[in-house]
């Protein structure tokens, strides 16, 4: 026998006496502890593949029924390669929540963490992830919301309100950048110089009116053809079956609504939000809408008690407790 075909034939017996010994150890370390009832499965894996059984996300799951059922709210496993406590009881669950950063941190499995990332916000705790929920927000400023995200929403809004255009799409991506250079020579010296912003914005303005005009084309070519698009339900569909407009005025309509509709309504929202704070009696008009607002908030409450939202394929939250504690729950199945 060569040292290759040994190796071979000794290694799968190195292998399963090691997951027997630290099976072994590892119940020998629980049997000191009081511990909830359960089973541990399989060495290393567990139970992991019956928790992670696709399941309806209007209900717990079969795993978590049997084990309920058998065990109680509270019950012991092992998932993910490692002992895990199971909790389906609302008390141990408002211990916990209560009691995070004391007596628990949020902790997910190590395979989250390999596949997302060490520095993900979703696996870091303390300082590090304040660090980068500060840098997230800031993100979401009031003044980046002014400057890039509201406009950026409010044209995508109007392009797809008007000619059918997706955000995200290439050809709106490209009208989009076209627009910026457009928006940045309408107010400026009227100087027709190579690198002016008017020369500039000149030079866009006859691309998008292309775009346009392409667009305006491609749909009178449909309306010929008999061909209608429910998705082309837009401005620019409507002027053409509905008005008398020539070429040129659809042309301009369209590029003057694109201007109106993105210009003053990002500016608007963005002036409504700085405003409002310094109106207390305007404020208190709203919170007469609120009270219709907190019904829906509390829909969403009650789908998220009754549904089961959370990571594809786990159930719940996952934390890490940083020790040995006592909890008696009030109620047991």
């Amino acid at each position: 026998m060569s040292d290759l075909e040994f190796l071979l034939f000794i290694l799968p017996s190195v292998i399963a006496l090691f997951l027997i010994f630290n099976n072994v150890i590892k119940k020998s370390k629980q049997n000191t502890l009081n511990l909830p009832p359960g089973n541990m499965g399989w060495p290393f894996i567990g139970e992991t593949i019956g928790y992670l059984k696709p399941y309806s996300a209007t209900t717990i799951g079969e795993f978590m029924e049997q084990h309920i059922s058998r065990y109680g709210k509270i019950y012991k496993s092992n998932l993910f390669g490692g002992p895990t406590i199971v909790s389906a009881d609302a008390g141990l669950n408002k211990f916990i929540l209560q009691n995070e950063g004391r007596l628990f941190e949020c902790s997910y499995p190590s395979s989250i963490g390999g596949i997302l990332g060490k520095w993900s916000m979703l696996v870091l705790v303390g300082d590090m992830h304040r660090d980068m929920r500060i840098i997230s927000l800031n993100f979401l400023s009031n003044a980046r919301l002014k400057t890039h995200l509201l406009p950026e929403f409010t044209f995508n809004l109007m392009a797809k309100n008007i000619m059918s255009l997706d955000p995200g799409k290439p050809e709106t991506e490209e009208l989009k950048k076209e627009y910026i250079t457009f928006m940045k020579g309408v107010v400026s010296a009227p100087l027709n110089f190579p690198g002016t912003a008017y020369r500039k914005a000149l030079k866009s303005r006859s691309i998008i009116l292309k775009f346009i005009e392409q667009k305006m084309e491609e749909r009178i070519g449909k309306m010929g053809e008999g061909v209608e698009n429910l998705d082309d339900d837009d401005l620019l569909g409507w002027v053409l079956k509905h008005s008398d407009l020539s070429k040129e005025q659809i042309l301009d309509l369209v590029l003057s609504l694109l201007f109106a509709g993105h210009e003053t309504s990002s500016v608007s929202i963005a002036l409504a939000i700085y405003f409002l704070q310094g109106c207390p009696k305007a404020i208190q008009q709203l919170r007469l809408i609120e009270d219709y607002i907190s019904d829906f908030v509390k829909v969403i409450n009650e789908t998220l008690r009754f549904g089961n939202v959370g990571l594809e394929g786990a159930a719940g939250g996952c934390g890490r407790a940083f020790g040995s504690f006592t909890f008696r729950p009030t109620s047991s199945l």
